[in-house]
């Protein structure tokens, strides 16, 4: 097997028809004009010792050598032997609260930005793993499917923000419904469901009654919760400036806490854990340490042909060729000559 890295240097031949046309454009020119000034004898006697192959063995010399060169540059690779390459890991799907609780500033920047950066530096700790993104509030929707690019993911989670979902409230249940329709392998057993929330829940006992559902078709659940218990105020903002809290029926200022009870619950019904989000550091090790306790499963194998470049003879060819064309001389050699293969005596 083999493989073309730069093809496109092979538009370098197209220049060989043109040299090889100037060359018998010349030669022809070249005759008729002798002609008009002297006899072709009379031309032997004057210069005895000019070749008549000479130039026409230069050509098919510079000819082969910028072939030769242009190979080069093509950089043909040669395979050598057929590598299988498998990937293990687990899938895992990261469910993020979207509510406008998360909102509530009380852990710097904002809960919703803290989330997104704990799944973006659980990202880079993933190697082979696959991931995927929903995003809930009163209900709940898919934002990127499972997939092994880590830099789509990362897209797809800056774009995360409170104003996707017009809908409000909470409702954990219906995200761990869409989680568990999510991972695309019904054979797979480790799957993972990370919910990033307050943990302000309004679906109540119904959530660990679908948390449940999802432990009988092996999924895990880990719960991070952001946020803190004394908790803070929910900003109203426009164009980034705070124009006021959210306010109860009563008129009084919303105090957004964060639960860790309904979140320690569905991780416990699931065999999973929950995890206290505010220590970056701390959920990562965290999470590193649950995840190696799982058995990876191959999901995908793919067989690839190791190559080697071939560049290099084909080079040191093309530059023999140019070197050996240059210092040809358009005389006769003289033993050459003696021998008369040519017929030039």
């Amino acid at each position: 097997m083999y493989q073309l890295d730069e093809p496109i240097y092979f538009y370098i031949l197209f220049s060989i028809p043109f040299i090889w046309a100037i060359f018998f454009f010349l030669s022809v020119w070249k005759k008729k004009t002798q002609k008009q000034f002297i006899s072709s004898k009379m031309l032997e006697k004057l210069s005895p010792e000019k070749s008549n192959f000479k130039g026409f063995l230069k050509l098919i010399i510079i000819s082969l050598g910028i072939i030769s060169i242009s190979f080069g540059l093509v950089n043909p690779k040669i395979g050598t032997k057929l590598e299988t390459v498998k990937r293990e890991g687990v899938d895992i799907v990261f469910a993020i609260d979207v509510s406008k609780s998360m909102l509530t500033e009380d852990i710097a920047p904002n809960r919703i930005e803290k989330a997104k950066r704990l799944v973006s530096a659980l990202l880079n700790q993933l190697v082979s793993d696959r991931v995927g993104i929903i995003v809930y509030a009163a209900s709940a929707v898919p934002q990127l499917p499972i997939t092994t690019d880590y830099g789509a993911t990362k897209m797809f989670l800056q774009s995360i923000n409170t104003d996707m979902l017009s809908s409000q409230g909470t409702a954990i249940d219906d995200a761990i419904k869409l989680g568990i329709n999510f991972f695309d392998d019904e054979m797979q057993t480790n799957r993972i469901l990370f919910i990033l929330s307050d943990g302000e829940d309004h679906a109540g006992e119904n959530t660990i009654n679908v948390a449940q559902q999802a432990n009988a078709k092996g999924i895990k659940i880990f719960s991070i919760g952001v946020g803190t218990e004394k908790g803070g105020p929910i900003p109203i903002k426009s164009n980034g400036v705070v124009e006021s809290y959210k306010k109860d029926e009563n008129g009084e200022v919303v105090i957004s806490k964060r639960s860790d009870i309904i979140l320690t619950s569905i991780s416990e019904s699931t065999d999973g854990v929950y995890i206290d989000g505010n220590d970056t550091n701390y959920v990562i090790d965290k999470v590193k340490d649950e995840l190696q306790k799982i058995e990876k499963k191959e999901f995908e194998a793919k067989k690839f042909v190791s190559y080697k470049d071939r560049f290099q003879i084909f080079l040191i060819l093309g530059f023999i060729l140019i070197f050996i064309d240059q210092i040809i001389l358009e005389t006769k050699t003289k033993w050459v000559a003696r021998l008369n293969l040519f017929n030039e005596n």
